[in-house]
């Protein structure tokens, strides 16, 4: 069912709503870059899907700090800040070892600071402008009010899995 995903994922229009009374637990976060969705799943069930933005330079795997590219593998979200300069944030546990190891070898810094969050604080009346765009540093981005419901209904520990 998982693998059936990947080749034809779900829009969030085609989804059935729920009262969020009624969501199963979250198990995974799942994020597929190239269409720039992230799903929230339980066991192998998609039971939200929300647009995003990623880094201007969304494609490959995060390499260094500063090369705007938002990573690609396994890791848990594993804390949250509640007063982020971007609405709400909660971090994805990047880099890992083998994140650190690559960087090393090149002589770089992995970086770090990668989080799913919503808009800029100080984005006003342009919020709308921000939605569809790639314009983090690496990061994920969501709307503040989808921002409100991942926060909602995602654990700190819950493993995501981003995907090119």
């Amino acid at each position: 069912m998982l693998m059936s995903l990947f080749i034809f994922p779900a829009k969030a229009s085609e989804m059935p709503v729920r009262a969020m009374d009624e969501m199963p637990m979250v198990s995974q976060v799942l994020v597929r870059k190239e269409e720039r969705r992230l799903y929230l799943m339980s066991g192998e069930e998609i039971v939200r899907s929300y647009r995003i933005g990623l880094g201007d330079n969304p494609t490959g795997h995060k390499l260094f700090e500063g090369d705007e590219r938002t990573p690609e593998g396994k890791y848990t979200l594993d804390w949250r800040n509640p007063e982020s300069d971007f609405y709400k944030s909660i971090h994805v546990s990047y880099p890992n070892h083998q994140d650190r190891e690559l960087a090393q070898a090149w002589g770089l810094d992995p970086g770090g600071s990668i989080m799913i969050h919503g808009l800029p604080n100080d984005a006003g009346e342009w919020a709308f402008a921000f939605v569809g765009l790639d314009w983090t540093d690496g990061c994920i981005a969501v709307s503040n009010e989808e921002m409100d419901e991942i926060w909602q209904l995602v654990s700190d520990g819950t493993p995501i899995h981003i995907l090119p």
